[in-house]
This record gives structure tokens, sequence and C-alpha cells, in this order.
């Protein structure tokens, strides 16, 4: 609960002190930070009777003075600047003012300025300037998040716009857990080392004062690391329920848009997965794609014998019973319905593009060795005509990354394979993706085939034998929460920031992804703080990826790469 419990306190304590009818300003950032832990019936029981947006409400002069304002705004000049124009000209009758981080001087200077007619009530700062997707989860959803991989003298404004973001949504969740971390940060990456040196001067001494919270007897542990490291993990299928509802069909906010599915009902056209509002999503979400099948069957059973009870109205008191019992069968209704569409869809897409053939392959690739079986198997995939596009470019790239060094003949092959039944992607962006995240740019041991502990590890594996053929990939970041648990992250390839060094084993860890996070992930931080380690892992990034984003910033990042080679 978390992160969730952090932001919806700050909602609440917005919401709950003023009383009266309410409309909820926001901004597009901050309409997506209340949507995941706040839903519309909530809202109106906090007597909120309209949402609007920040940039929106000048276009209607219609004065609502019985309306009281509350805006939630992160503190940019662009807000601060529609704020004052709004104050100028008032439609409500009260102004109450939260920002989700810290605001400058000058911007205070500003507002009070314009509160020429004295209606702002209150100026108050709220640390919730991430999106709290899951209790152990956030992101940033940053558009620009291609940025990353673009070198600074490309262009210095962007990547520091991007910086900045980053580090205010960092600063922002230590202000609402109230500690001051420790940073280090992934050695071999420029832009995780940029980011994590301007987290420690924005919290050790720009704002020193606001970070100055009691002193814990092991600080928490920031430790900021590159997409770049382990690209795999955003590059393969997905087998694990809210992983696999992303990567098939998406995941933006806790929301699944159905609209394209022509026979979806006008109440399942867009549907929620928030593990606090839906207990079968809440058991359900890091099983395997063949126990969901099973366990919707059972809910789809359990509703038939209510259904059928409900059937059964002879007198009086039944109706009354199902009556009072009308909204919990309505919910449930529509709970049923909505699990059995994303898997029948699923289903479907698993279907279609032959994703079985597809990801055992890929599994192959990313667990074992093998360098021949790979090659061949990749071939015959690439021959075949079910196979999409976008698969065959993974097939490639997963290929690649293994093994880039040991079959460069082979590699070109394939190259010229994919050159020739792929027409949506080019070759280029494989050796693009070398180039960002090739083996001697990582840092991880992402294969287990550098380090005698992960070689032996994997050995045993492979002995033991694997229980889901789907599922046998880790992501290294499973290696680097035990390497923290254990205290072997090294600091020659993590270096701390400053003079801030970790005494002792933190009991509070938020490891922050440059690039972007997957739910592959989040589901591994999430059963191992359901371990017993002592230490409480939080995961968060610049968004949550599948491989359709990952490949779109790659292409992104490809194009501006190409374009300011041809100005120099």
């Amino acid at each position: 609960m978390v992160l969730i419990s952090v932001v919806r306190d700050y909602i609440n304590k917005m919401l709950q002190d003023i009383s009266g009818m309410k409309v909820l300003i926001l901004d597009s950032q901050t309409v997506s930070v209340v949507s995941v832990v706040y839903s519309q019936s909530e809202l109106l029981q906090r007597e909120v009777f309209l949402v609007e947006l920040v940039d929106t409400i000048s276009m209607s002069r219609e004065s609502m003075y019985h309306l009281k304002a509350v805006c939630f705004l992160r503190p940019t000049s662009e807000n601060v600047q529609l704020l004052r124009r709004e104050l100028a000209n008032p439609r409500f009758g009260e102004y109450h003012l939260f920002f989700s981080n810290i605001l400058k001087e000058t911007q205070i200077h500003i507002l009070a300025d314009s509160d020429e007619q004295d209606v702002v009530q209150q100026v108050v700062e709220f640390y919730a300037d991430f999106v709290a997707i899951d209790p152990y989860h956030f992101t940033l959803n940053m558009s620009s998040n291609h940025r990353y991989m673009i070198p600074a003298v490309v262009d210095p404004p962007s990547l520091q716009h991007f910086c900045d973001r980053v580090v205010d949504g960092i600063a922002a969740l230590f202000l609402a857990l109230k500690q001051r971390p420790v940073i280090r940060y992934q050695k071999t990456s420029d832009i995780a080392r940029r980011i994590a040196q301007e987290t420690s001067k924005l919290m050790y001494q720009q704002e020193s004062g606001l970070f100055d919270f009691r002193r814990m007897e092991v600080s928490p542990l920031l430790l900021v690391i590159d997409r770049r490291d382990d690209p795999l993990t955003p590059l393969l299928n997905q087998w694990t329920y809210q992983a696999m509802v992303h990567e098939l069909l998406g995941i933006q906010d806790n929301k699944v848009d159905l609209k394209s599915i022509g026979k979806s009902s006008k109440d399942q056209q867009e549907v929620v997965l928030s593990s606090e509002q839906d207990s079968f999503y809440k058991a359900n979400m890091y099983e395997n794609f063949g126990d969901i099948g099973m366990n919707i069957k059972k809910l789809v059973d359990d509703f038939q014998q209510i259904a059928k009870s409900n059937q059964n109205i002879q007198t009086i008191e039944d109706m009354a019973k199902f009556v009072d019992n009308y909204p919990e069968y309505r919910k449930m209704h529509g709970n049923v319905s909505k699990h059995v569409t994303l898997v029948t869809e699923m289903s479907k897409v698993v279907e279609e593009r032959k994703l079985m053939l597809v990801s055992q392959t890929e599994q192959e690739l990313a667990c074992n060795g093998g360098q021949m079986a790979a090659f061949e198997a990749v071939t015959n995939l690439l021959n075949n005509e079910n196979i999409s596009d976008i698969d065959r470019v993974r097939l490639v790239m997963l290929y690649a990354l293994r093994y880039e060094k040991e079959s460069p003949v082979q590699l070109m092959q394939l190259f010229n394979k994919l050159a020739s039944c792929s027409a949506k992607y080019k070759t280029g962006l494989v050796q693009f993706l070398l180039k960002q995240a090739g083996v001697d740019k990582r840092t991880g041991d992402l294969y287990g085939n550098r380090d005698l502990l992960n070689i032996a590890r994997n050995m045993a594996r492979g002995l033991k034998g694997v229980e889901n053929v789907y599922t046998q990939h880790q992501p290294l970041l499973v290696q680097t929460m035990e390497s923290i648990i254990k205290g072997r992250l090294r600091d020659m390839d993590y270096p701390f920031v400053g003079n801030h060094f970790q005494q002792g084993r933190p009991q509070e860890v938020i490891i922050f992804i440059v690039g972007g996070t997957t739910y592959e992930e989040s589901r591994a931080v999430a059963l191992q703080n359901a371990t017993t380690s002592g230490i409480r892992f939080i995961l968060g990034g610049s968004v949550v990826l599948n491989s359709k984003r990952f490949l779109k910033d790659l292409e992104e990042a490809q194009r501006i790469s190409r374009s300011s080679a041809s100005l120099i």
C-alpha cells in the first residue's frame, strides 16, 4: 500500500478540509496522479462535482461562484501563468492551490500579485509528483522518454528538461516518504550519473532544510540505473497477467482501452485494472496465463451460483435482500465480464501472432546457450509467414544482444533476412540497439555468463529443470536486489555520490530506471517484498514499457541521432 497510501492521504487532506461543493482543477500530469488512486465515485463522496483541466478553464467564462476551486498542479511556469490569468478574472468563489512539488519563491510572488480579489485561501505543497500505479511501483509518464538515449551534445536543452523532470519526481517521492537517501548510480551511464548528481545537489545543498528529516539508523538507498543495462526484459513477450495485458493490449494509468475491440459493451470500452479496487486482479496479477484461465472459470462459476440464487425470488424478504445486494452483484458482474473479455482478447492475439511458438525461442535466447540452435530457430521463424513484423525484429534483436561477438557472420545473415521479409522495421534499428546497449556498454551480468556465482546459479537452475518454459527469464533487477540484500553491490560499478556513504544494510531501497520499468520487474519487486529479507524495495521509472513502446523509443532516438549526424 505504501505509495498508493501516500498519494491518497494527500488527496484526502486536500478535499476533506474544504467543505461544500467543489471543482477539482488538474493538469495533464496530475490527472494521472489522482486517477490511479481515487475513483470518480470517491470524488463525488468528497463533494467534487466537476473536474476540469487547467489549460481549458479559461475557455469557459461562465461564473460558478457557488463552487470552490481545488487546484492540484505541477509547479511549472506554464501552470503558474494559467493560474495568473484565471485569478485575474476568477470564475469560482474560492481557490485552494495545491502544488505537487517545490514552488519557487518567484512563483509565489506571481500568484500573490495576481490575487487582487483575495480569492486564494491557501497555497500548499503536497509532494505527489509521481504516478503510484502499484503499492511498490511508480512512473513519471514521460512522453519524451527516448531522450535518455541521445548524447548530451545533440540537444542540451531537451536533455536538461528530461533530467529536471526525473529529479523532480524522485525528490517528491522522498519528500512524501519523509526521507533523505544516500545515492548510488550505474557508473557506465552518463545520464544515470547526471540524474544522481543533480538529485544529490537538490537534497543536500539547494533544499537541504526541506530534506532534513529525522535521521534513520541506516539511510535509505536511492539507486539510479539505466534501462540499456537490461534491454532484454522490455523485448520479451510476457505470460503473467498484469505484464501480459500491458504487452498485448496496453495499460495506461491502470486503464485498458478496449474501444478497438468491436464487441465490447459500452461500459467495457475502458476497464480499470487496480489491485486496490479489484480483489480478483490483486490475487491474480502475478499469476501465469494458464492459471488465470482456470481462476476465471472459478470466478464465472461463483457468479453463476449467485445469479441463480437471485433468480429464485419468491417473497418480499427475498426481493429486499436482492435490492440490498444489488450494487455488489452489479460490481461482480462487471468484474467477471471485464476479466473474461481481457483473457479472450489476449488468447486471440496469442493465436494470431503464434506467440507460444515465438516466445519459446525468445526464452531460449534469453536464458540458455546454444548459438547454432538459436540461429536455426530464429531463421525458421523469420521464414514463417504467420509471424508478425514486430515479432521478427524482436527475435533478431534478442539474438543480436546475445551473440553479437560470437557469430557476426550469422548475425549479418539474419540482418539481411529481416530486411527482405519485414517491410516495417529496418535492420539499422538492430544495429542502433547494439550501439546503445551492446555487451561493451553494459555493467550487469545480463546472461549470467560473466560472474562465477551466476554461472553456478544458472547450472543449478538447468539441473533442477524449469517449471514453465515461458517464464524462465528473470530480469537483471533480480540480481541487483540480491546483491543489495547480501551487501555485494560493488562500489566500482555503482559508486556513491559525494561523501554520503552507507553504513550497514539499508531497510528501504528505491531503484529508479532511467528509460522505463516493466511489469515483469515490478512483479519481481513485489515478490521480493513478500519475503523476509528485511529490506523494502520500491521501483520507479520514466515510463512503463512494453516491447512496442521500447521499439518506438529506439526508433525516435535513432531518427534524432541520424538527423543530428547529418547536421554535424
